[in-house]
């Protein structure tokens, strides 16, 4: 057992952390409340490859696996600049498209995932569903040698910076009469789909939409893999790159906001000369949500190196406990920065409660804290299921 990087990912960490801090929180601030993105950082992380890391190098990426795209996610979120889409389209979508998607749908666009050239992004949550998959109500029917797909979607990030959709729907099996998941890539500007923009309370560049799908006609080659058959496959292949690339997004964060509120109890002094962080009572909570960062960065380190070598049941397990694990550390160091930090705290100059709204969500989504702790009470402890 080692918990050393190898030296390629040490140099590809240190890259990643050169770049994001040349860019830093004050333009991700910015960004977001200029109704921007992050375009320019996007770009340069795809011209230096960074985007591509867990792409096969035949298709243009970096050949790497899970493990290295957790290092660019962490890096940049611990420079300040957690980038939401660095999970939906190198991990998802790619993932995906790599492993189940036909050889003309990789060449046709892992060769822009990997450029960032292109951005993939993923359609899943409906308003009435909720966290129950099997009651999605987007429904992909045939339609000649095509489909026709009906449905709403909702909390789709990035929709206006992408050029598909990569949409979970469910179609009838002709065998059983039943339905069954299928993905389709649906273009951002076919015909009959619409959004519309929610207002979220998140300092983020990355927008959240309500999505509309009224009888988007799309060709047969639109459906993901050979067949139906892809679809289950399919879609759980994306789900734990994706649990494992947000748990490393957050403990970057949390890196950040602890190195943030440190620098600045070290050097703040009051009450007879001393640094506020010689007190106790500002340094133990410190170190506690240190720890807890370390601890989340370790089950994510686990999780991506039993997802690379293809222990997907056991990657689920980690995966889901490193999602937990790092939500839970994000949260607890962002709030304790803003809590040593005092009224300083609450400024966007020092860049901690810009933080607090993506920090709180990530202990809801991609999947909630609540729903992963059932998942771990029935698949580790053997309990009956509780809903």
């Amino acid at each position: 057992m080692t918990f050393d990087l190898t030296p390629e990912q040490d140099q590809l960490r240190d890259a990643v952390r050169a770049l994001g801090r040349r860019y830093g929180h004050g333009y991700f601030v910015e960004k977001a409340k200029a109704g921007e993105h992050t375009t320019e950082l996007w770009a340069e992380a795809g011209r230096l490859g960074y985007l591509g890391v867990n792409i096969p190098t035949e298709y243009g990426g970096g050949g790497g696996g899970i493990t290295e795209l957790a290092i660019v996610c962490e890096e940049l979120a611990a420079s300040g600049c957690p980038l939401l889409l660095l999970v939906v389209s190198p991990a998802i979508a790619a993932t995906v498209l790599n492993r189940h998607g036909t050889e003309e749908q990789r060449k046709r666009h892992l060769p822009g995932l990997a450029d960032g050239s292109q951005k993939i992004v993923f359609a899943i949550t409906e308003p009435e569903a909720g966290s129950n998959f099997h009651r999605l109500g987007t429904v992909a029917r045939r339609d000649g040698d095509g489909w026709l797909l009906n449905g709403r979607k909702c909390y789709i990030s990035g929709v206006d910076e992408a050029d598909h959709v990569l949409v979970v729907a469910r179609t009838e099996d002709s065998s059983t009469g039943r339905l069954k998941p299928a993905l389709f890539l649906v273009p951002t500007d076919a015909a009959g789909l619409t959004r519309s923009k929610l207002d979220m309370e998140i300092v983020s560049p990355e927008n959240q939409f309500l999505l509309y799908l009224d009888d988007v006609r799309l060709p047969a080659d639109a459906l993901v893999g050979e067949s139906l058959d892809a679809g289950l496959p399919a879609l759980f292949a994306g789900l734990n790159p994706e649990r494992i690339t947000v748990a490393a997004m957050g403990a970057g964060t949390g890196r950040y906001a602890i190195e943030r509120a440190s620098e600045y109890t070290a050097t703040r002094k009051v009450w007879g000369g001393r640094s506020i962080g010689s007190h106790q009572g500002v340094s133990h909570p410190l170190a506690h949500a240190a720890v807890q960062v370390e601890l989340a960065r370790l089950m994510i380190q686990k999780a991506a190196t039993l997802y690379d070598a293809g222990r997907d049941l056991e990657a689920g397990v980690a995966g889901n406990m490193a999602k937990y694990a790092a939500g839970e550390a994000a949260a607890l160091a962002v709030d304790t920065a803003v809590q040593v930090l005092g009224g300083a705290g609450m400024t966007t100059e020092y860049g901690v409660a810009t933080l607090l709204g993506a920090v709180r969500a990530g202990r809801i989504a991609p999947v909630s804290r609540e729903m992963i702790l059932n998942f771990v009470a029935q698949h580790v402890l053997g309990q009956d299921k509780s809903y």
